[in-house]
C-alpha cells in the first residue's frame, strides 16, 4: 500500500471522527505518570514507591514489589554468571505462576530475549520453536522435562525446583535500558506454515500496558488484574503481567479457569478487571457462591467472544447481579501486541451489541487503522468490508528469521492483518472474520462471524460455528454447526426458518445441531476440523 493524497484525506477524516467519538468516552493520549522506563524499570520504581504492595499473587505465593524486584535481580544475576548475554534468547516453558513472571522480568532486565513456549505443546511443536529461536537456556519445571528432553537434548535447563539456590545468588544491578532492542519472540501460527517468531521490543510492551491502564478509568492507583488466560499468550502477558505491573497494581494469576476461585479472589484482592469468555461469565452468574461474594471492585469486566457471543441479555444479567457493565475486550493480534482498540463508552442502549458483529471500538491513542481493498490497498468507504490494516507503536519489528514474511505483512508502515472488517460512522472498527474464512455465495460475500453472531441471538442457541461447504449451484454455502441450551428442543429445520427471517437469504446457513464443538486447549473452535467434516446432517 502506497500513501496517496486520497489515503491522507481518508486518514484525516478518520482522525476527526475518532476525536469526536472519544470526547467523554476515552482518553486521547497514552501517558504514564512515572515516565518511560523498561518493564523491569517500572517494577524497580514501584519497589521504591510502594514496596509492600502485593505485585504478584499466584496460588500460595505472594510477592510484594520489594520481593519481586529482588527475585528478578537475583535470577538475572544467576543468568549472567551462566553466560547469558544481551540479545541471547531464553525460553520460558511454564504455566501461569509467579515463577513465570520472575523469569520474564529477569530475562528483560538482563537485556536478553524472552521466548514463551506453550506448556501444552507436544515435543514436535516444542522442537520447532527451540530449533528456530535457539535459546541459550530453557526455564521449566520437572513435570515438563520429558517433553522438553524429547524435543531437544542439547539445550540448557533451569528447573524452578532449583529456585531456592538460584535466588540466593547476588542480584544483578540495572541492566541495559534499550527500549528498542529485541526483547521477545512471541510465536504465532498465522494462516499458513509453521509458527513464526514475532519480534517485539520493550517499547511495544510499555506502550500496550500504558494504553490498557489509561483506558480503565478509576484504576489510577494501579490495575488489579485477575488473569487465568495463559501468560504465554500475548493477551495473557498484557493482562496478567504488563498492565498490572507497569501501572503499579497487582497481578492475580490462576493456572486455569476455576469459577469458585475467581469469585473468591475478586473479593479478596479487590480485583478491578478480568478478561474471560462469555461462557466464563455465564458460569459465574450460575455459580451458587455469586450472591455471597462482593464483586463491587470489578468495574471493568471484559468479555471475549470466542464461542458464545456477548449479547444484551448476558450483559443485562451481569449488570443485575453485579452492577457493572460487561463489554467486549478489544481487537488485536500477536503482531500488534494485541489490545489495539477499546470499546469503552459505547454501551449505552447496547449500541455496541446491536449492529454488525463484532464491535471492536476505537483505536487506542497512537494506533491507527484503515479498511482497504485486498487487491490494491485503496481505502474503502465507511461501512464497506475490506482488509483491516494497522499501524502504531506496538506493531512488530519483523518476523524472526523470516524477512520475506515481514515484508509481505508490513508495507509502508502498515500491518496487513488478513482480517476483514468495516468502519462505522464514528470510525469504530467492526470485525467480520479472516479473509481465508470468507464464504462466496453466488459471488456475494458471507462473513462467518456475522452469521454466528446472528444465530446466537436465538434464545435456544448456545454457540455456532460457520464454515464453507461446496455447492454446485452457488459455489459455496455457509454451514452452521450449532449447540443448543440445555433442555432446548430446537431443531435444525426450525433454526433455518428463524434464520430466514433474521438475515438475507444468501446468508442463511445449512444447519446441523451437534452436542458440542471441537475446541483447542486454549478454548478456540477448531474450524479446520469442522470444515473437514462431510456435513451429512445438513438441513
Amino acid at each position: 500500500m502506497t500513501h496517496t493524497p486520497r489515503t491522507e484525506e481518508y486518514l484525516s477524516d478518520l482522525r476527526a471522527r475518532w476525536t469526536r467519538a472519544r470526547r467523554g468516552r476515552q482518553p486521547g493520549t497514552v501517558r504514564h505518570r512515572a515516565g518511560e522506563r523498561t518493564v523491569p524499570g517500572y517494577v524497580r520504581h514501584w519497589a521504591g514507591e510502594r514496596p509492600d504492595r502485593p505485585a504478584v499473587v499466584a496460588g500460595d505465593a505472594t510477592l510484594t514489589y520489594r520481593e519481586l524486584d529482588d527475585a528478578v535481580g537475583r535470577l538475572a544475576g544467576w543468568l549472567d554468571t551462566r553466560g547469558v548475554r544481551p540479545g541471547d534468547r531464553v525460553a520460558v516453558f511454564l504455566p501461569n505462576s509467579h515463577h513465570f513472571v520472575v523469569a520474564f522480568l529477569a530475562v528483560l532486565r538482563l537485556g536478553a530475549v524472552h521466548v514463551p513456549v506453550n506448556p501444552m505443546l507436544k515435543a514436535a511443536e516444542v522442537r520447532h520453536e527451540l530449533d528456530d529461536a535457539e535459546p541459550e537456556l530453557v526455564i521449566t519445571r520437572e513435570e515438563l522435562l520429558p517433553v522438553l528432553r524429547e524435543a531437544s537434548e542439547d539445550v540448557g535447563v533451569l528447573l524452578v525446583e532449583q529456585w531456592g539456590d538460584v535466588l540466593a545468588h547476588p542480584p544483578l544491578g540495572d541492566g541495559p535500558d534499550d527500549l528498542d532492542a529485541l526483547a521477545a519472540l512471541n510465536y504465532t501460527g498465522g494462516t499458513t506454515g509453521l509458527p513464526k517468531g514475532v519480534e517485539h521490543t520493550q517499547r511495544h510492551m510499555v506502550y500496550t500496558a500504558t494504553a490498557i491502564h489509561n483506558g480503565l478509568p478509576g484504576t489510577e492507583d494501579g490495575i488489579v488484574s485477575l488473569c487465568y488466560l495463559p501468560v504465554f499468550w500475548i493477551a495473557g502477558e498484557n493482562l496478567g503481567i504488563l498492565a498490572p505491573l507497569v501501572s503499579g497494581g497487582t497481578s492475580v494469576l490462576l493456572p486455569r479457569w476455576d469459577p469458585a476461585a475467581v469469585l473468591r479472589l475478586i473479593e479478596e484482592h479487590r480485583v478491578t478487571t478480568m478478561a474471560g469468555t462469555v461462557e466464563n461469565y455465564l458460569e459465574l452468574l450460575d455459580h451458587p457462591d455469586l450472591p455471597h461474594r462482593d464483586l463491587g471492585s470489578l468495574t471493568h469486566p471484559l468479555a471475549i467472544s470466542f464461542i458464545q457471543r456477548l449479547t444484551p441479555e448476558v450483559r443485562a444479567r451481569w449488570r443485575k447481579a453485579t452492577g457493572a457493565v460487561l463489554r467486549e475486550a478489544s481487537y488485536g493480534m500477536t503482531e500488534t501486541h494485541t489490545s489495539d482498540t477499546s470499546t469503552l463508552g459505547f454501551q449505552d442502549g447496547d449500541r455496541d451489541l446491536l449492529g454488525d458483529p463484532v464491535f471492536c471500538g476505537l483505536p487506542v491513542p497512537g494506533t491507527e487503522f484503515m479498511v482497504v481493498d485486498f487487491a490494491g490497498g485503496e481505502p474503502l468507504p465507511l461501512g464497506e468490508p475490506g482488509e483491516i490494516v494497522v499501524r502504531g507503536p506496538s506493531v512488530l519489528t519483523r518476523y524472526w528469521r523470516s524477512p520475506e514474511a515481514g515484508g509481505a505483512a508490513v508495507r509502508d508502515g502498515w500491518l496487513h492483518t488478513g482480517d476483514i472488517g468495516s468502519l462505522d460512522e464514528d470510525g469504530c472498527l467492526r470485525y467480520l472474520g479472516r479473509n481465508k474464512d470468507m464464504i462466496k455465495v453466488k459471488g456475494m460475500s458471507v462473513f462467518p462471524t456475522e452469521v454466528e453472531t446472528l444465530l446466537a441471538r436465538h434464545p435456544d442457541v448456545r454457540a455456532a460455528a460457520v464454515v464453507a461447504v461446496d455447492d454446485e449451484r452457488s459455489g459455496q454455502l455457509p454451514y452452521a454447526y450449532v449447540t443448543t441450551e440445555p433442555g432446548a428442543t430446537l431443531t435444525a429445520a426450525e433454526l433455518r426458518v428463524w434464520a430466514g427471517e433474521t438475515m438475507a437469504a444468501y446468508k442463511v446457513p445449512l444447519v446441523e445441531i451437534v452436542p458440542e464443538l471441537p475446541l483447542t486447549p486454549t478454548g478456540k473452535i477448531r474450524k479446520a476440523e469442522l470444515a473437514a467434516r462431510d456435513g451429512r446432517g445438513r438441513l
